[in-house]
């Protein structure tokens, strides 16, 4: 019944780390050095894999999820190369190309701060 159908499953961890907005004016909230929690969430969509039960196994993209979130986890996220300018946007571009390489069929990545209610999603193109 799954052959043909396309499907998409999504996984979430958190981490912490800390940023500063470089370029903001003297006084303002966003240059001083503070920290969020954050949630990254992915989704990749496919096909169910001929002779498997899934488009992904959920304890592989558990895996890829987990090892993106350790490069960014307690960190200063200006110093890490690629997000000098740590922002919602560029922190979604940042994990979709590291995740890309180990996920071919992803679809979705997002990031949120829940305790300020905020979050970006990039979608990506398929092919």
């Amino acid at each position: 019944m799954a052959q043909g159908q396309v499907f998409e499953i999504s996984k979430a961890v958190t981490f912490e780390a800390a940023h500063y907005m470089d370029g903001k004016p003297e006084g303002h909230p966003y240059r001083a050095i503070h920290g969020h929690s954050f949630r990254l969430e992915v989704t990749v969509a496919g096909m169910v894999k001929t002779g498997e039960q899934w488009v992904e196994d959920l304890s592989h993209l558990a895996e890829c999820l987990n090892a993106t979130a350790a490069k960014l986890d307690h960190r200063l996220l200006n110093e890490i190369g690629g997000l000098e300018v740590p922002t919602l946007e560029r922190l979604c571009l940042w994990a979709a190309a590291d995740l890309k390489p180990s996920l071919p069929g992803l679809s979705r990545v997002a990031m949120a701060r829940p305790s300020l209610n905020e979050r970006c999603e990039l979608v990506l193109q398929r092919g």
